[in-house]
């Protein structure tokens, strides 16, 4: 196996091909990365745009060009992590397990009485698959398993594993059957743990949310707040799902045991879910207040009940939470990520640096990303509406002056323009066309006005016809443009700084695709849209001969050199994470003994001073040494205006 030094994400599919992918290699070997991180590979339902809707987990996807062309991809230079998909698969002719009325019983999870599969979250047409057989697991492994096997890929990325009955046992499974890297897109309360599985890590959204509150200043917490005064409502939203879209769900479990308080146990759990049997005090902590603990913890609830219900959770806290009161409670768009706790306005140096140390000493080989395909908004995008508790004062003047252009009683609602306003300055400039799409799935998402299964047109068309007249409104326009600006420049300081903690804290870095150019991104499919390659292999090419890092290519030129640096001092990136005093407004840190980087996280009135330790250093970023011999002002180790730094120790 290739050693793991950085994971570059590519969504395949109609745009994006095996042979598309293999003309990247180089670019991306120069770029710096280790591996190719690749989206869901095997045969899927025809015109699939994403991979999910597997139909058939032993042959890889004709449609992306055959099992011939993933093995040239695999052999071009670049390690492979492949994600793979085991919760479900397509309730599709096309797939042989579900059109055999026979294997359809053997593989999928049926409800006896109904008839009705257990879906992926609420869509009927991927039907849950039973991985808890190990005749089922060997079947839908194989192919998988072998590719491990030969050294084609190098490891798994599990897709959503808390929707089988036993994520535990299936990991152990995976471990015992050879596969020795794996990362599981494990969504983690903030300060939930991750359970001690065979596993490298998560996906890494919880250092995703984490780096995002570091940047997000608390004194813009109150003109924030009175902006958006509405309560964050988690269970009311989930509670709502319950008893609408997950319905057949909790019929199934009362067949099991009827229990008036069932909704609000489910709705009520505040992680994920929990992982019974055994009992663990992380169970007995999610489990505290719930009106079903002692039955889940006991050992006296029929055994599948337990199972389901765990299955559910997940689920609900998908589509009532980040697909429901995420769109609902709008506070500040840079919290509401996948994972997050919007209520956690902004975290403290030494909470990012607990979490840092935790990582380094339990999983050192997770996956830290600022993107990914199911994000919210891109990185960049998230930045710059995080800035925004920076310019709290100034953004609420500008919003409560805009308040006059929202019709008394809508459309569309306060809370939903001010949706619209904090996207609008988070992507500037950004197409109308763009934004329409993303309001339309916002609205629907929130399930307040309109909603995926009975669009309210008239209502959407209010909505529409509002955003326009704000693109055609000059005054507005005026007010808004110099304002995003100055928020522009805020923004990408953040983005750069959590960048590159990205690229030296404990773990391996993931760079989405086309991410190391600036890209303000909105949730799928605008995450998905087509990046211009030769655009970004002309900077790097320019980067590589040593032009100076300009605006439009900091960012890249920022993981070009990170990279450099974690391919020549590997053991400083394995070494353990040594927190460094530089004041409340930056954070700073020594990996291993022999790298420094530091970053501020906030506007400070004054330069901070960074505790480098004694001894001769060499800057990263701008080849500069540095004999230190006590503590140094952040602009001195800086990477001219950027407030940030890398520094390899030369001699001690």
């Amino acid at each position: 196996m290739a050693p793991l030094r950085a994971t570059y994400r590519l969504q395949l599919g109609p745009g994006l091909d095996f042979h598309d992918a293999h003309a990247l290699v180089p670019y991306l070997h120069d770029l710096g990365v280790s591996h190719l991180y690749l989206s869901p590979c095997f045969q899927a339902r025809a015109g699939s745009t994403h991979g999910y809707d597997v139909t058939d987990p032993g042959r890889i996807s004709e449609e992306l060009g055959g099992e011939a062309a993933f093995r040239e991809l695999a052999g071009a230079g670049l390690g492979v992590i492949l994600d793979i998909v085991p919760n479900h698969m397509a309730a599709d002719d096309a797939n042989r397990y579900w059109a055999d009325p026979g294997l359809r019983e053997r593989f999928f999870d049926i409800d006896p009485v109904s008839g009705r599969h257990r879906r992926f979250f609420d869509i009927d047409h991927l039907a849950g698959v039973r991985q808890e057989d190990p005749e089922v697991f060997a079947a839908t492994h194989e192919l998988a398993l072998r590719l491990v096997g030969e050294g084609a890929v190098d490891g798994l990325r599990i897709d959503h594993p808390d929707g089988l009955a036993d994520p535990a046992g299936y990991l152990r499974r995976l471990r015992a059957a050879g596969v020795e890297r794996v990362w599981v897109e494990k969504i983690l309360d903030p300060g939930e743990p991750l359970r001690d599985w065979p596993v490298e890590g998560t996906v890494g959204y919880e250092f995703l949310n984490d780096a995002a509150a570091l940047f997000v200043d608390p004194a813009g917490e109150d003109d924030l707040t009175a902006l958006h005064p509405e309560p964050f409502a988690p269970e009311r939203a989930k509670l709502e799902q319950l008893r609408g879209t997950f319905a057949p769900e909790v019929e199934r479990l009362r067949r099991l045991h009827d229990d008036p308080s069932l909704d609000e146990a489910l709705a009520g759990l505040p992680v994920y879910r929990t992982y019974i049997p055994p009992v663990e005090e992380a169970d007995r902590e999610a489990l505290s207040g719930n009106p079903l603990r002692e039955l889940l913890l006991g050992g006296d609830a029929p055994a599948e009940f337990v199972a389901r219900f765990q299955q559910t959770t997940p689920a609900v806290m998908a589509k009532g939470v980040e697909d429901t009161e995420f769109y609902r409670y709008v506070r500040l768009l840079a919290l509401n990520e996948v994972g997050g706790d919007p209520t956690r306005f902004g975290i403290s140096v030494e909470r990012f640096h607990e979490g840092c140390i935790e990582r380094a000493r339990r999983f050192p080989r997770g996956l830290l990303i600022t993107q990914t395909h199911d994000t919210k908004r891109s990185g960049d995008s998230r930045a710059r509406i995080g800035a925004l508790a920076g310019m709290a004062g100034e953004w609420r003047a500008l919003v409560e002056g805009w308040r006059g252009l929202v019709p008394d009683g809508g459309p569309p609602s306060r809370a939903e323009a001010y949706l619209i306003l904090q996207t609008m300055v988070g992507a500037w400039p950004l197409e109308l066309e763009r934004l329409e799409a993303y309001v339309e799935k916002a609205l629907r998402e929130a399930k307040v006005n309109t909603n995926w299964v009975e669009p309210d047109a008239v209502y959407e068309r209010g909505v529409r016809d509002w955003c326009r007249a704000l693109y055609g409104n000059r005054a507005f326009l005026d007010e808004l443009e110099p304002f995003v600006e100055r928020l522009a420049r805020a923004g990408e300081r953040s983005a750069l700084g959590q960048t590159l903690l990205k690229l030296t804290a404990p773990g391996v870095p993931d760079v989405y695709q086309g991410d190391e150019l600036w890209r303000l991104s909105l949730v799928d499919p605008d995450n998905r849209r087509p990046v211009d390659w030769e655009e970004r292999r002309e900077a790097l090419a320019a980067v590589r001969a040593g032009t100076a890092p300009e605006r439009a290519t900091v960012k890249l030129f920022l993981i070009h050199r990170a990279l450099e640096l974690r391919a020549r001092r590997p053991d400083a990136f394995a070494g353990d994470h040594a927190p460094v005093e530089a004041g409340g407004g930056c954070c700073a840190y020594v990996r291993g003994g022999d790298v420094l980087a530091a970053t501020a996280v906030r506007e400070a009135a004054s330069d901070p001073r960074v505790d480098v330790p004694p001894g001769a250093w060499r800057n990263v970023l701008t080849g500069a040494p540095h004999d230190v011999r006590g503590p140094l002002p952040l602009s001195e180790i800086a990477l001219g205006e950027w407030p940030l730094a890398l520094l390899e120790r030369v001699a001690r």
